[in-house]
């Protein structure tokens, strides 16, 4: 195992590294760079912040081992997907913080809702059912949604999504960012610092999701057509089917933690007229 060491305001961080990952690696990859300017700034906080919790007894990061990489594609355009880290977070008195932690970077969701033109249609909630071995299961119900990738920009990358999945072309700037409305004027630095969105399952993982919505008018017969149409990337093995909800239904239709913190976002920002 090779290992280097990260300059801190506080101290170095030793860095330990897996076989087939070099630090060049490592550092080139933004969720890793991202997840660790994050925490060294809210460890930062600490000591600027009198009325801080840790303030009389500040912790700081030790060292960073990588247990483990996944690495997607091959040849030239080999890179990181996911990597597995553990770090050693510490106070003087030896207390340590759990850091076990499953870096993934930033992803977008998408609520798209159909309202079919004519009176009394009401609005529909576009779902995906498709396998999720993680979550123990193959028909998982949840909101379109992907990783941030090549898009260059989230509303990018949610476009792409509404496409990939839902075969519907939408330009960016027709994109509703539910995260950032609802987040308008907020102002803990901390809160700033982790950005406009949602985070999913912090106590694990690095993810955060920004919450994209979009009001998409189509013909009546066309509800009947969507309902368990196949679509999404075959060639890469993805196994996707269309499910339409009635949007007040949603909430009720899945488990999905997108989709939740989407109608809450959207029912929020309806009620307050900011949508």
């Amino acid at each position: 195992m090779s290992s280097f060491t990260l300059p801190s305001s506080a101290s170095t961080i030793q860095v330990n590294l897996t076989p087939d990952l070099t630090r060049e690696q490592l550092l080139k990859f933004h969720p890793f760079s991202s997840w660790l300017s994050k925490l060294q700034h809210s460890l930062a906080l600490q000591s600027s912040s009198s009325d801080h919790p840790f303030h009389r007894e500040e912790y700081s990061l030790k060292s960073i081992t990588i247990q483990s990489v996944d690495f997607f594609g091959s040849g030239d355009r080999k890179r990181i997907g996911f990597i597995k880290l553990l770090t050693s977070v510490e106070n003087p008195k030896g207390e340590s913080i759990p850091g076990s932690v499953f870096l993934r970077g930033g992803s977008v969701a998408i609520l798209l809702i159909l309202e079919p033109e004519g009176a009394g249609g009401g609005q529909w909630a576009v779902l995906t059912v498709q396998p999720r071995i993680p979550a123990g299961s193959l028909e998982m119900v949840e909101l379109p949604a992907g990783m941030i990738d090549d898009a260059g920009t989230f509303a990018g990358a949610a476009a792409s999504e509404i496409e990939e999945e839902c075969g519907i072309k939408i330009p960016e700037d027709k994109l509703i960012d539910l995260t950032s409305l609802a987040l308008k004027g907020f102002t803990s630095t901390e809160g700033e610092r982790l950005g406009k969105a949602v985070y999913p399952s912090p106590g694990g993982s690095d993810e955060f999701i920004k919450i994209f919505a979009h009001v998409y008018k189509i013909p009546q017969g066309t509800l009947k057509d969507w309902q368990g149409r196949l679509t999404g990337l075959r060639d890469q093995g993805e196994k996707i089917a269309l499910k339409l909800v009635k949007l007040e239904h949603l909430w009720k239709e899945t488990r999905d933690a997108k989709a939740l913190s989407a109608i809450a976002l959207w029912d929020g920002l309806k009620r307050e007229g900011k949508i």
